[in-house]
């Protein structure tokens, strides 16, 4: 399938009163059309650095973003803020993302003003539509956000997010400070408006379990870089790289007979601010090398679909 967002050595760092942190090192991949590709990994290994960087809400340092074929990195400011109608985000937290003083109206409304011109009844109904499009109503048009639960408020910002009507969304852990019953109702939201509107996701969680739900690939993201990229079922049932098996072992299970194999990595995350010179992962893998402490390993293709960056990838069953 041709991409419809394409990402090419992208690069992102960040000047501290101590050294440089590479948050985003050398990360290529392409979304399709109608695609979910998810984003995981620890806390801090530089996802949402990527999610601000497509859009240029924070500057890249390197490398290149094409959406629908155009080089957004290269355009000038007046004209991302017209191209940014195709490609929308929804921050992770909708109590902070919301703004508390303006009305649900004026929140959703305020994309349609500015870009459309819409004003009076026009600009109400069309407010109205995309409010039901996520499950709220026009007795919620004059409401302000503290008058909303945290489900509700997530459904606000999609709304927002959907107003002018977007080819792919960026999804920056949508559903980590909800419940979990909560959780499940709005990523059924997602999939009922990718389906309506043939929408792209890039999905960033650390929650496996959604990404397993709603994804079609995974990208499995480590200090900066990619080490393992597939398909969902393919990369959740026998995965390649030592991280995403320790990823996937630590998940919490209800079976009574697997309660007790949860499995903690040993060692120290490295300093982003001295990485060492061959793989990161290296002093917490239990089948590390002396090359791997030596040569960084590249990405390369395990299958047509997988790759995976490692010197002595995990011989799963597909293989």
């Amino acid at each position: 399938m041709n991409a419809l967002l394409s990402v090419k050595n992208l690069q992102k760092v960040y000047p501290t009163k101590v050294g440089m942190i590479k948050a985003v090192d050398d990360v290529s991949f392409d979304v399709a059309a109608g695609e979910t590709v998810a984003l995981v990994g620890e806390s801090g290994c530089g996802k949402s650095s990527i999610a601000l960087s497509l859009l240029q809400l924070i500057s890249s340092d390197g490398g290149t973003v094409h959406f629908d074929g155009t080089d957004f990195t290269s355009l000038s400011d007046q004209q991302r803020q017209q191209f940014r109608k195709k490609l929308s985000i929804v921050f992770q937290n909708p109590f902070s993302s919301l703004n508390p003083k303006m009305r649900v109206r004026d929140i959703v409304g305020e994309p349609l003003k500015t870009v459309f011109g819409l004003k009076g009844s026009k600009l109400e109904e069309r407010v109205a539509q995309h409010l039901r499009d996520v499950g709220l109503g026009r007795e919620h048009l004059k409401r302000y956000p503290h008058e909303f639960s945290g489900g509700q408020r997530q459904r606000i910002a999609i709304a927002r997010a959907l107003a002018l009507e977007p080819r792919m969304l960026i999804l920056d852990e949508p559903t980590a400070a909800l419940d979990v019953s909560v959780q499940a109702q709005v990523l059924n939201l997602l999939k009922e408006l990718q389906a309506k509107h043939g929408l792209s996701f890039l999905f960033i969680s650390h929650n496996l379990a959604t990404v397993n739900y709603i994804a079609d690939r995974v990208m499995v993201m480590y200090l900066g870089r990619i080490v393992e990229s597939g398909p969902v079922h393919s990369i959740f049932s026998s995965p390649a790289h030592p991280y995403t098996q320790a990823l996937l072992a630590s998940i919490p299970s209800l079976d009574p007979l697997k309660k007790n194999q949860l499995v903690a990595l040993s060692g120290e995350v490295p300093s982003p601010l001295s990485l060492p010179a061959g793989c990161a992962f290296a002093n917490r893998c239990p089948y590390a090398s002396d090359l791997c402490r030596t040569l960084r390993p590249d990405l390369l293709s395990k299958s047509e679909a997988w790759a995976v960056a490692c010197h002595h990838p995990i011989q799963g069953e597909e293989d």
